[in-house]
């Protein structure tokens, strides 16, 4: 039950004079803390004021119970005797069940005078005009099922389907493991992840005299194992339509979230009732009801075409991949693929933090290059390790280009050199170009949790030239990487969609990048291409990127990358623990050959 919210007033209007002769508390007092007691769901304290506390009581936790409101509002209007002079409380109550779901009705309440004071005179009808004796109140709700979910083309994605739960309830089951090996013998056809262990832990952590939920099963998964689980005792099958994706697996981790959004909708559009039932718990009388609303089509911005290529591209990827894409032109999420290793770690690649690698040098090329203080062919030196403050950052296998055009040392992610563009530059200069290029803003957009990445102020000269190639404090997911290539690509920072009309909220909005600035940036991403280190990509078209290789925990580990961009389509690849950045281009290079 919710957090409860008490509003409760007294008026009183007295139309025939009370005249008590108790010392005690009066007929107003009493009624007073009997709607009190009721608003709060204090049943025991609201029996005491009755006549009859023990069946008042039953009544109350009952009707509590099965209403489960998150917050009860009573008023007395007035308290005056009726016609036969019996003292009588006029009030109103308020059920608030959540979401807009409000019940209000009037009722009244006889007082009578005992030896112990003044008391409610206690009926079922006290609590609700129309409930009898025997009977009980009951919230009902009916939920409109789920609409479909369409992608940009109006292909559907996730659509709603009847889904069985196979639960099992301990108390009821008998001989507990052997009812969890018949289980897991049947369901590790579906899912191999059951096992009769499994069962066992999952009901042990289930709070006593519930079911413990082993598994939900589309309804022809269940058809399967039906014949051999239907008959355990101790076992049930709850129904309920939901959202399940058209294909198994296809973006589980970015649906996920756009399923969330579309089951506040079904809740915001329930339908719902109040109703007495009887002795047996079938309904009796009708006291409320609002009939339930149709759920509008959901359409997102994915591409089911995209989707499919970015999966294909990554699934068969040994380590953890995720592949990420986006639209420049509009902002659009295309896809959102990660393969099982990635899924088993959460939604990564919307929100995943890892450094960056030499991904990271167009930001430090774009804070070098707007800066004025080089261009695309200012010399640098390129050796094969440099000390900054006694830290040594070498090239990839200590190669030397010795002194070559800065696009050049960019196509062959020379460490060294991109170490001292950064260690050149204010210590600022990083942090601005990221945000710019949309690395470290954040975003509430409709359907997922995203996290572009951070890039703090380096208050060292070995930071500043660690920030500078990708390590150190930088740190960026996926969607901030393909969020960098997307700006680049349209020249300022396109604003991220997933949900078609569900505008998307930024906490900042910073000016793009200089023209020339983005133009040389885009050349020199080209010339990674065709002539750097992502040559695998030279037959994919016009393809602008840049590779990464990024050491994480002791160093001796690495992560792989390649983000780029080509024409109206954006994208960052991450294989986690990879060595090197061959298989993200690998990957790349099957997405771009199947989009």
């Amino acid at each position: 039950m919710g957090s409860l919210r008490i509003f409760v007033g007294l008026a009183v209007l007295v139309l025939v004079p009370l005249a008590g002769c108790s010392s005690g508390p009066s007929e107003e007092d009493v009624a007073r803390s009997f709607v009190n007691a009721v608003a709060a769901g204090d049943a025991a304290g609201a029996a005491n004021q009755t006549d009859q506390p023990q069946q008042a009581r039953q009544v109350l936790e009952a009707a509590r119970r099965n209403l489960s409101p998150t917050a009860v509002h009573a008023t007395v209007r007035e308290v005056a005797e009726d016609a036969q002079g019996v003292p009588t409380a006029r009030f109103d109550m308020s059920w608030d069940f959540g979401n807009g779901k409000v019940w209000n009705y009037p009722n009244e309440l006889k007082l009578v005078e005992q030896e112990q004071g003044w008391k409610v005179r206690w009926a079922p009808s006290v609590l609700q005009p129309q409930l009898g004796a025997g009977q009980t109140l009951s919230f009902q709700e009916q939920r409109p099922d789920p609409a479909p979910v369409l992608d940009r083309d109006g292909k559907q994605l996730m659509g709603p389907e009847q889904l069985v739960t196979v639960s099992l309830s301990p108390s009821e089951a008998g001989d507990v493991p052997g009812v969890a090996a018949s289980l897991a013998g049947a369901l590790s056809t579906v899912d191999p992840g059951i096992t009769q262990q499994s069962i066992l832990d999952g009901a042990g952590r289930t709070p006593p005299g519930q079911p413990y939920a082993v598994v939900t099963l589309r309804q022809s998964d269940y058809e399967q194992v039906k014949s051999r689980i239907y008959e355990l005792p101790g076992v049930r099958f709850p129904a309920q339509t939901r959202l399940v994706t058209a294909e198994r697996g296809l973006g589980t981790q970015v649906l996920a979230g756009v399923a969330r959004k579309v089951d506040e909708q079904v809740e915001a559009n329930a339908g719902w009732r109040v109703v007495t039932l009887d002795a047996t718990g079938n309904p009796a009388n009708e006291l409320h009801s609002v009939a339930e609303r149709p759920v509008a089509t959901t359409n997102v911005t994915l591409s089911d075409g995209a989707q499919r290529a970015a999966e294909q591209a990554v699934d068969p990827v040994p380590q953890a991949a995720m592949l990420m894409a986006l639209q420049p032109s509009t902002g659009e999420v295309l896809a959102v693929a990660q393969n099982a290793p990635a899924d088993a770690q959460g939604p990564v690649a919307l929100s995943g933090q890892y450094p960056p690698g030499s991904t990271f040098k167009t930001v430090t090329a774009t804070a070098g290059l707007e800066s004025g203080k080089v261009d695309i062919n200012t010399p640098v030196d390129c050796p094969g390790k440099k000390t900054f403050d006694g830290r040594v950052l070498p090239n990839d296998n200590e190669f030397d280009l010795g002194r070559v055009p800065l696009h050049t040392a960019f196509a062959r992610s020379c460490n060294t050199s991109f170490a001292q563009l950064s260690v050149d530059l204010p210590g600022q200069a990083l942090p601005d170009a990221a945000q710019r290029l949309g690395l470290g803003v954040d975003f509430d957009m409709s359907g997922a949790t995203t996290i572009t990445g951070k890039v703090p102020p380096a208050d060292s000269v070995v930071q500043r030239a660690e920030n500078g190639i990708g390590q150190g404090t930088v740190l960026a997911s996926p969607f901030g990487m393909a969020l960098v290539t997307a700006s680049v690509a349209k020249g300022q920072l396109p604003v991220p969609t997933l949900i078609r009309g569900v505008p998307t909220k930024a906490d900042a909005n910073p000016q793009p990048p200089p023209q020339p600035a983005l133009d040389q940036l885009r050349a020199m991403m080209r010339e990674v291409v065709t002539a750097g280190t992502a040559t695998a990509l030279n037959g994919s078209g016009d393809v602008r990127g840049k590779t990464g290789t990024a050491q994480f925990g002791d160093g001796t580990h690495s992560h792989g990358w390649f983000v780029g961009y080509r024409g109206d389509l954006a994208f960052a690849v991450l294989v986690t623990d990879a060595g090197s950045s061959g298989p993200a281009v690998e990957a790349a290079r099957r997405f771009l050959a199947g989009v």
